[in-house]
């Protein structure tokens, strides 16, 4: 017979699935990648020529590095990336930390390199206040104009969300905080009783349920919907499997969005493995920069080396002629991973201990000597460990490294304790220079303080760091719990 092909024909011969999701890419932001560094080069030129300085190969070697300079550190920051339903201002922080950087890295090779000592001064020094502006004004022109392209659309485009949840509740708020996308929601679809609990179905006024999922498919199968967003709970992988495959028989564009916001989420990226995507629940912001941290402790760690060098020897002979015993004093810590350190202090008690017990320093401890108490109250103990963020066992900022004992502790009575061993142990971190330095003799100091050091892992930058390093000169040394 000439008839129609079987079932079975049409799954055989059908395209093939694929299995990979593609990566979303802006070809806007693209095309500004190339614009940025036009206007780095467009800029200078500008300049030189209201001053009347021709260009030469030093103009053009100077454009090369801070081209270079600023795609790389623009990339760190995070300028390319998919930046709707952020705000303007924080895009311009971002672009502007990446011109700082290109501006300290080409001012560092005009002053000590001599192809750069014949070069107008003013003019660069023009070009390098000048090009920020101007790139951050561009950028704010191009989202200014693209909200008022998609303020009116055509037609909005109509979105339905299924299930009245947390997350579905926050993804129409920020729906409706863009209404430049062109998205107008229709409502919620719902079939869950309504029942408490941080997985189950919202009420409110502001939550308005269109009908079950069978409505739902009505609507979709009707033409009444453009695009669904599934935020339903993990737990419902079986129902979720069921809406799909009724929602191939409309023309949506289904968007599934996993709520793994349900987990205390650490430095989470959303990243790929041959187009498979993964979501990092508990993750370290040092797996992609950690060598850009390894530098900054290493120059910085030397420079404050060169300052503090007489201090620290008149330290060390305090210690020598106060008490008896070794100048320096090494305790086993956990480090980065939960591998054990060796951290170095100037000695401030009469004893070194180092083992399963240990005591915290207390208030008028019998342990500290007279000078000890001094070094402690203003940190000067804390000194040689620069050695070892020198030889890479510790950073400038991070989690204050705790003895084993302390550490074997409270990882069993403090839930993430051990994630705080991520990133390196810091000499300071978030948590000192806001008031949880020194004893942590109860269970909620402590757990305050883990709740500091996982908020930086969390949000981890080098301008946090530098704000760290900055507040540590005036809230991290010295201290009312110092003794």
């Amino acid at each position: 017979m000439n008839g129609g092909p079987t079932e079975q024909h049409r799954i055989n011969t059908g395209p093939s699935r694929t299995t990979a999701i593609r990566p979303h890419h802006s070809n806007i932001l693209a095309l500004f990648r190339a614009f940025d560094s036009f206007m780095v080069v467009l800029l200078l030129w500008g300049i030189l020529g209201l001053l009347q300085t021709p260009w030469d190969n030093t103009y053009t070697w100077l454009s090369v590095l801070a081209i270079i300079s600023f795609s790389f550190l623009a990339e760190i920051n995070g300028v390319y990336d998919v930046w709707r339903g952020y705000s303007t201002p924080a895009l311009a922080s971002r672009l502007l930390m990446a011109w700082t950087g290109t501006a300290v890295i080409t001012g560092t090779a005009i002053l000590l390199l001599e192809v750069f000592r014949d070069s107008n001064a003013l003019a660069l020094t023009l070009w390098l206040v000048c090009t920020p502006l101007i790139i951050v004004t561009c950028h704010w022109l191009r989202r200014l104009l693209l909200a008022i392209l998609r303020r009116q659309p055509a037609q909005p485009r109509r979105v339905g969300i299924v299930g009245a949840t947390p997350l579905g509740y926050r993804l129409s708020r920020a729906i409706n905080d863009m209404p430049w996308m062109g998205y107008r929601i229709h409502g919620y679809y719902d079939d869950r009783l309504n029942t408490s609990g941080s997985a189950r179905r919202l009420s409110g006024k502001e939550i308005e349920i269109r009908g079950n999922l069978e409505q739902l498919q009505a609507d979709a199968h009707d033409g009444k919907l453009d695009i669904i967003f599934i935020t339903l709970p993990m737990a419902a992988e079986q129902r979720i499997r069921g809406l799909m495959g009724k929602l191939a028989d409309s023309t949506v564009s289904a968007y599934l969005i996993p709520d793994v916001f349900t987990f205390d989420l650490l430095h989470s990226r959303l990243t790929a493995i041959q187009g498979i995507p993964a979501v990092s629940i508990y993750d370290s912001p040092l797996v992609e920069h950690g060598w850009t941290k390894r530098a900054c402790d290493l120059v910085l760690s030397l420079g404050i080396l060169a300052v503090l060098a007489l201090p620290m020897l008149a330290v060390a002979i305090g210690v020598k002629l106060s008490s008896p015993g070794p100048v320096l004093f090494k305790q086993t810590r956990y480090g980065i991973h939960g591998e054990r350190i060796k951290v170095w202090k100037f000695r401030s008690m009469s004893v070194c201990e180092d083992g399963g017990t240990i005591n915290q320093a207390s208030r008028n401890d019998p342990r500290v000597t007279r000078f000890g108490a001094f070094i402690r109250r203003t940190s000067l103990d804390e000194l040689p460990q620069l050695f070892n963020v020198l030889g890479g066992s510790m950073s400038l900022i991070g989690p204050r490294p705790h003895a084993v004992a302390h550490n074997e502790f409270y990882r069993e009575h403090i839930q993430g304790y051990m994630l705080r061993h991520k990133v390196k142990p810091g000499i300071t971190g978030l948590a000192q220079v806001n008031g949880f330095r020194g004893e942590t003799e109860t269970m909620d100091k402590m757990a305050g303080r883990i709740a500091y050091d996982l908020e930086y892992i969390r949000n981890w930058s080098l301008w946090l760091d530098i704000r760290i390093l900055w507040w540590t000169i005036f809230r991290g040394f010295v201290g009312q719990h110092a003794y």
